[in-house]
């Protein structure tokens, strides 16, 4: 009789610390759980952070390439027709003097139609940065092939230049993104890159839309670029990202400057 207690003791014994590890094990796996959506939920909660901080950085980018864009668009405006139309107003003023003779009327009003000429071609000038009318009604391959030909034209640079794509495939936004991201690309040789050769090919093939340009010129360090405000890099990069395009720069001093921007396109 005290054997079988003995035995069921044991068994109830054993089933105790069974429950008990069972337990210890729920109670383990609760937490491993627990412990694991937390870090989970704080890695998510980190990355969702940091595309915050990666849109605000490229919102704030925007702004200050914008503000600088009609800081310079104002000081255009400034330097070649207002301070040219107070020319203009003074000229007109003195037309009003009854003691002017005919030939110094005839010479205010020569005055007036030089100086009026060079208004319209500077505001025609301004009007051409802001949306170049070739663009708009021709489209980006005819408004790329204009654009390398005005900069070979002033025989800084050997030009290499090929566009060939299918135009349809892209929207007039997208169009009007690459076209200046190419005179970014532009500006940034003539401004900074001593350069003698430039290639720009904006081609097609395997549905992606790729815009290709090398310069030989003095190069740059990236990580600089991108910080400074001059060499716009980070106005290209603003760009690539409305295109949903990725973008490739490569650059070292000496060594000139390669960018590659590539966009899949619909076939």
């Amino acid at each position: 009789m005290d054997q079988i207690t003995d035995s069921e003791s044991q068994i109830i014994d054993i089933i105790l610390v069974a429950i008990g590890l069972l337990l210890l094990m729920s109670v383990v796996i609760v937490l491993f759980f627990y412990f694991s959506r937390k870090r989970i939920a704080k890695t998510q909660l980190e990355k969702a952070n940091l595309v915050i901080e990666h849109q605000k950085a490229l919102l704030q980018s925007t702004i200050i390439t914008q503000e600088e864009e009609r800081k310079r668009i104002a000081q255009d405006m400034h330097d070649a027709i207002s301070s040219k139309l107070n020319i203009v107003s003074l000229n007109a003023n003195f037309l009003l003097d009854e003691t002017l003779t005919i030939p110094e009327a005839n010479k205010m009003g020569d005055s007036i139609l030089k100086v009026t000429t060079t208004v319209l071609e500077s505001s025609r000038r301004i009007a051409h940065a802001l949306l170049p009318p070739t663009l708009d009604k021709f489209g980006l391959e005819a408004a790329m092939e204009e654009l390398c030909e005005e900069v070979g034209d002033a025989r800084q640079f050997d030009i290499d230049y090929r566009v060939d794509f299918q135009s349809e495939n892209i929207t007039a936004d997208e169009e009007l993104h690459f076209f200046r991201i190419a005179q970014e690309l532009f500006n940034n040789s003539i401004k900074y890159s001593e350069a003698k050769h430039i290639k720009l090919h904006l081609t097609e093939a395997e549905n992606k839309l790729v815009l290709f340009y090398t310069d030989d010129g003095k190069g740059f360090n990236i990580s600089e670029a991108k910080k400074a405000k001059g060499l716009g890099m980070s106005g290209i990069e603003n760009r690539a990202v409305l295109l949903d395009a990725t973008v490739h720069i490569k650059s070292e001093k000496g060594e000139g400057m390669e960018v590659r921007i590539e966009k899949t396109v619909k076939s």
